[in-house]
């Protein structure tokens, strides 16, 4: 009973993810060969035509903004949604690369699917440090 109690505890506090265990990373596309991947520059134009709608200053689905480098680092319901240095245990890599129907985003029907080279453009911005 002390072992869920404490599960529980760790879910609640953000520092376990139950969705990120759910997921086979080997079906990640790689991380982009691109150096110098910035949020500004190369990653904010794909939130932007993908993501915002349901994630910006308007609204923000699950507590979850990507509108801002700031904001896309602080997470949501499920923070951290990025761990710098590591893409394959990043949520948001998860989502966008739709690795658990559950959690993918966009959702069906909300927009297009991320393309494998966004992905991996995402990938190398949060393996190269998320700066």
């Amino acid at each position: 009973m002390k072992t869920f109690r404490n599960l529980l505890v760790a879910v609640a506090a953000g520092s376990l993810s139950l969705a990120a265990a759910d997921v086979d990373v080997s079906k990640l596309p790689p991380a982009s060969a691109k150096k110098d991947v910035t949020y500004a520059k190369d990653i904010k134009p794909i939130f932007e035509k993908s993501c915002f709608k349901c994630h910006g200053e308007m609204k923000q689905k699950a507590k979850l903004r990507v509108d801002s480098l700031e904001a896309v680092l602080k997470g949501g319901e499920n923070a951290p949604n990025v761990v710098k240095g590591n893409s394959a245990k990043s949520t948001l890599v998860h989502a966008v690369a739709r690795l658990n129907a559950d959690d993918a985003m966009p959702p069906d029907g909300k927009g297009d699917p991320l393309t494998k080279e966004q992905i991996g453009l995402i990938r190398s911005w949060i393996d190269q440090g998320a700066k």
